[in-house]
């Protein structure tokens, strides 16, 4: 009798920009996103992988017939979660169309799931391609990622209500899991590592009375994460930190995060991959991650080589995939999620949306080790 093959969840990140956005419109004044800066995007040096060409076009990604395409494309290689990049500020969510009006409607009718990965960072001229965001000087902060009690409980049960009793919601034995980015300012905004307790305890009882049996709370692990949190708020070690704010569940979200913005490509993926261990020791729980590359020139006008990740391709990325499959085999008691940086990172160098120089290759290194379905 022939074994039945074991299903994993891989799961890719959206940075849900390409499309037209009225609270950026300043970066990207063409009404169609970061589109405005990928389309510029110059090499810098020589065999500099510029520009960026999507194989698809530019698509407008608010538009439930792109993203049909998308989790069509996605799931024939072996992709069957999206995480959604998703941001707050000033009380109101920013980038949302993508994810109402595009990736939501094209799930119906498919197993494909999505998560939210609340993207709680500050905001200054990152994504302005005409400032050197992280050259020369700091820059003043747009907006801040931080809340408060008071402004996090209307907001999460906004999310309960629109998106995590949905169907087509990501959840790991019953429990949505719900990311998040940067815990350090998380903690800051809500007054130290006891409040931010009590309100984790919250929104799990929120969930449970719109009828969920919990929620899975995922933290994004990166080099100081803890440390970070613990510094600003005199509470001790990164391990001691994480275990008192008790995260469900932790994964990564670049390799850079890790392992700064330059390197060669095995190495430097080598170095984030002999992080794991550490990280399911401070965690618990620790799902694997995959970065494709990294590439931030095209948002900073005077960046050459020192924020590229060089030889980066899809047999070195596959290379990756496979310790990833290797880590989750080794622990069949826990979800089988890997995640991958990213979807549609284009203006960071890390996609796996086809284009005009790799095709589809960086899929299909993923349905190589994943499968299809």
């Amino acid at each position: 009798m022939q074994q039945k093959t074991k299903q994993y969840d891989v799961a890719a990140y959206i940075w849900p920009s390409y499309h037209h956005e009225p609270r950026v419109e300043n970066f990207w004044p063409e009404k169609d996103g970061e589109w405005y800066t990928v389309r510029r995007g110059t090499p810098r040096f020589p065999g500099h992988d510029m520009p960026r060409i999507p194989l698809l076009g530019y698509q407008d990604e608010a538009d439930p017939k792109v993203m049909r395409q998308h989790v069509e494309l996605a799931m024939a290689h072996g992709v069957n979660v999206f995480i959604v990049d998703w941001y707050w500020y000033l009380n109101a969510p920013c980038f949302e169309r993508q994810l109402n009006e595009g990736l939501i409607p094209a799930l119906k009718g498919t197993d494909c799931k999505f998560y939210l990965m609340w993207a709680n960072h500050d905001v200054n001229d990152l994504w302005n391609m005409h400032v050197d965001t992280y050259w020369h000087k700091p820059t003043q902060a747009i907006w801040s990622g931080q809340v408060n009690r008071a402004e996090l409980e209307p907001m999460f049960d906004r999310i309960i209500e629109k998106y995590l009793t949905l169907d087509s919601y990501y959840r790991i034995n019953g429990k949505p899991v719900f990311s998040i980015f940067d815990y350090a300012n998380l903690v800051t905004g809500l007054g130290g590592v006891a409040p931010t307790c009590d309100a984790f305890n919250w929104m799990r009882q929120r969930c449970m009375a719109h009828g969920l049996p919990g929620l899975d709370i995922q933290a994004i692990a990166k080099s100081g994460a803890g440390v970070e949190a613990g510094a600003k708020l005199e509470a001790g070690s990164e391990q001691q930190t994480a275990r008192d704010l008790a995260f469900d569940s932790a994964t990564a979200y670049q390799y850079c995060q890790d392992c700064g913005e330059i390197g060669d490509y095995p190495v430097w993926a080598n170095n984030a991959i002999s992080r794991w261990q550490g990280y399911e020791n401070t965690y618990g729980a620790y799902y694997p991650h995959a970065s494709i590359g990294w590439d931030n020139t095209h948002r900073n006008p005077s960046f050459s080589d020192h924020c590229v990740v060089k030889n980066a391709t899809p047999d070195a990325f596959e290379a990756c995939l496979w310790r990833a499959k290797a880590w989750l085999d080794a622990r069949p008691n826990q979800a089988p999620l890997v995640t991958i940086n990213s979807w549609n990172e284009w203006t960071e160098g890390s996609y796996l949306l086809p284009d005009m120089r790799w095709g589809y290759g960086y899929l299909r290194a993923v349905k190589n080790v994943f499968g299809g379905r």
